[in-house]
């Protein structure tokens, strides 16, 4: 792991423990996911379209067996999913924005679902300057949600009424490879969701995506 992430991560989760360093915690989790997102935006500025829907991993087994169009896009289907449905209880930002139109996407799920071909298939239908919009405004509100939490409220855990809600928006797949997400979140309170969707799961997609690009430029 990148050895500047992977100490923002672990300064975040400690900060996030304590109340008097809780405040302190979030500007370093803003820190890392502003560093990670640079990483994202310099893909869009330096990459051709082909390099997005790239899988020269096919047959691994991890992260790296996906494309970074995939990759971007679960990052923050996943984010936007535990932000508003589950901590938030308000409208996906997908929704909201029409963003299955505009980024011409066959699904609304996190994804998990796609394997191997089906991913190279899903990247290559999507819109990549409005994937990027969407990502943007993710990023943006799942960050005004979490200034908006208070310390105590980080132990707080996902309603009942909660996951029938998600399980409504048939946001994420009934496929083994998936639906074991909704019984993941819904068993973390607030803190356990920022520790993941929010900042580790960051990392290990993006990670995952530079060792593709290192791959296809090798």
């Amino acid at each position: 792991m990148n050895k500047v992430w992977s100490e923002l991560n672990k300064i975040t989760q400690a900060q996030i423990k304590k109340k008097d360093t809780y405040e302190a915690g979030i500007a370093t989790l803003f820190d890392l996911r502003n560093q990670l997102m640079e990483c994202l935006t310099s893909f869009h500025k330096e990459l051709s379209r082909k390099d997005f829907d790239a899988i020269p991993f096919i047959n691994a087994d991890g992260y790296h067996s996906k494309t970074i169009a995939y990759s971007i896009w679960h990052i923050f289907r996943i984010e936007d999913i535990v932000a508003h449905t589950l901590i938030n209880e308000s409208e996906q930002v997908f929704f909201a924005g029409n963003y299955q139109e505009r980024i011409n996407s066959p699904i609304i799920t996190t994804g998990n679902e796609l394997v191997k071909e089906q991913i190279a298939d899903f990247s290559k239908q999507l819109n990549l300057k409005e994937l990027y919009s969407y990502i943007s405004e993710v990023k943006d509100s799942t960050e005004k949600i979490i200034n908006s939490l208070s310390y105590d409220e980080l132990k707080k855990k996902i309603s009942e009424e909660r996951k029938k809600q998600l399980k409504l928006l048939n946001v994420v797949s009934k496929d083994e490879n998936a639906s074991w997400l909704i019984d993941y979140w819904c068993g973390k309170d607030i803190r356990g969701l920022i520790q993941m969707p929010f900042s580790r799961h960051w990392i290990m997609h993006i990670e995952a995506s530079m060792r593709i690009k290192n791959k296809i430029y090798s």
